[in-house]
């Protein structure tokens, strides 16, 4: 079962973060980096339907970005219970990112 990311804005962050668990990729279109991540991003969305997922267009919604410390882009939030569990920032590989957040078990 393929789950796509899920875009999230100023007007859904709060309700979608307080809905479960789920993984932010605060990201923008001219970031480098940001499209190197995006299909490791969508394959750990595919392969893990529990954990949501979703995509945080920062040149979008600067106000949100800014307003949680987002300086670097990328930069991966874990979500539980309503509050940032984890945080990655920079490209990383597939492994790494599933490490870090307590995924690849």
């Amino acid at each position: 079962m393929s789950m796509q990311p899920i875009e999230i804005n100023q007007g859904n962050y709060a309700q979608q973060v307080a809905q479960g668990p789920i993984l932010l990729d605060f990201w923008a279109e001219w970031c480098g980096p940001c499209q190197m991540i995006a299909p490791i991003i969508e394959q750990i969305a595919g392969e893990h339907p529990q954990l949501r997922v979703g995509k945080v267009n920062v040149d979008d919604n600067q106000q949100l970005a800014m307003s949680l410390g987002v300086n670097s882009i990328p930069t991966l939030i874990y979500y539980e219970q309503g509050r940032e569990s984890a945080r990655l920032v920079g490209y990383h590989e597939k492994a790494e990112i599933l490490r870090h957040f307590g995924l690849d078990g």
